[in-house]
């Protein structure tokens, strides 16, 4: 699948930075199952909530008997190692023009990055704004700790598009994080690095290098120097406000979500089984908003018989398509689900359709949003296993207001 974005910036900031056209890099397509295990019931959160859990399940069961006994000592937990990276930064950023190339030619931009906290830093949002002879640029990167890898993923995604890349996975050693993927570059196949170093306090670097010989060695084409900043410095990276002549055309069809909401879920236990069986789970959730109401997140805490789920609901509009794209990850688990879903609203009424595997076995899935009010709303899920000439609904959340709605991105917390 070919994207034109990356957490590399590598075509995204040549359109803001550069007087040539943008150069293509193509993410290829993975297959992310994503299981999160509350006591001993299996919730499964790919696309959906139950996607592949047996198979993850089974997965996870054969690696603990295939892992010889051992007294080593168990994997570190990096669940806080990008505590350093919550606040507001001003970055400048170095890059190659053309990577892979032999060019020694680099330009220079300045921008501003803000990261938020999710999940008591065990997942974090970047949003990154810079400026170049171009114009302004808008990107996003979801951080995510894997406790059963104890791995990060990182996916980025451009305002331009709203598209999420595949991910780069790794972790920290001796105060340094690696993250690896492979991708493909003008038409290449290569691998790619991005590199966290240079920690303190108040300042880190980042750097990213390609690879075309599988690793053995690499050019670096992309450098960011970071510096602790406040809201002051930021506010001169700032996108144009919505109502600018100058500014691009938004979509604000989530503004009915942000703010606080007390959420009554109801799930059926055995989607397509015949199964009438249902459970009940009550919590809150959160949805903040950024790229001027072009994303937004909710953060969901809820309890039920089977433990405690902590959910983040991911949302992105294309301005190109006019189609938002909805993707999910649960803590338990610290994997974006993908392939995402996509739709739109009509009216008072948001559907959205994807595709997945359940029990091995392929199904479309529906996602609606409807009795949109000032303080109530209501989304459903539900299964087709016939290309959609039926529904079959397995999980209900009915919301209600407890806080008033608020269209600006709060403060990250925990920043300076």
């Amino acid at each position: 699948m070919t994207r034109t974005t990356r957490i590399t910036f590598i075509t995204t900031l040549a359109a803001a930075a550069l007087i040539t056209g943008p150069t293509t890099v193509s993410s290829m397509p993975a297959f992310h199952e994503s299981t999160t295990l509350i006591n001993a019931t299996t919730i499964t959160s790919h696309v959906c909530p139950y996607a592949a859990a047996r198979e993850a399940a089974s997965a996870s069961a054969s690696a603990a008997r295939l892992s010889p006994a051992t007294d080593a000592a168990p994997p570190r937990d990096g669940s806080h190692d990008f505590d350093f990276n919550i606040g507001v930064w001003h970055t400048h950023i170095r890059r190659l023009t053309h990577p892979l190339s032999n060019s020694s030619d680099w330009f220079e931009v300045d921008g501003t990055v803000r990261i938020r906290k999710v999940w008591d830093g065990r997942a974090q949002l970047e949003e990154i704004e810079a400026d170049g002879p171009k114009g302004h640029w808008e990107s996003m990167t979801l951080f995510l700790y894997n406790p059963t890898a104890h791995q990060w993923s990182l996916h980025f995604a451009n305002a331009s598009d709203g598209t999420v890349t595949d991910p780069s996975t790794g972790e920290f050693h001796d105060g340094r994080g690696e993250f690896y993927s492979p991708d493909t570059f003008n038409g290449r196949a290569i691998l790619t690095r991005q590199i966290w170093s240079k920690i303190t306090p108040d300042s880190h670097q980042f750097e990213q290098a390609f690879s075309t010989d599988g690793g053995k060695t690499w050019e670096t084409n992309f450098v960011a120097n970071l510096t602790r900043a406040d809201e002051a410095t930021a506010a001169q990276h700032v996108a144009p406000p919505a109502d600018s002549k100058n500014a691009p055309a938004l979509s604000h069809d989530f503004d009915f979500a942000l703010g606080t909401w007390n959420e009554k879920t109801t799930r059926l236990l055995h989607p397509l089984t015949g199964s009438t069986e249902w459970i009940d789970m009550n919590g809150k959730s959160v949805t903040r908003t950024f790229w001027n109401g072009r994303g937004n997140y909710t953060e969901l805490e809820s309890d039920g018989p089977s433990g405690h789920l902590q959910l983040l609901a991911l949302r992105l509009y294309n301005p190109e398509s006019k189609q938002w794209s909805v993707l999910f990850a649960t803590s338990g688990v610290g994997v974006l689900g993908m392939p995402p879903v996509f739709g739109q609203f009509a009216g008072q009424r948001g559907e959205f359709f994807g595709g997945d595997t359940l029990n091995g076995r392929a199904i479309l899935i529906r996602f609606t949003f409807t009795n949109l009010s000032p303080d109530t709303m209501r989304s459903e899920q539900a299964f087709s296993n016939d290309g959609g000439r039926t529904w079959e609904t397995n999980w209900i959340n009915n919301y209600t207001r407890t806080q008033t709605a608020t269209t600006t991105a709060q403060s990250p917390s925990g920043a300076q």
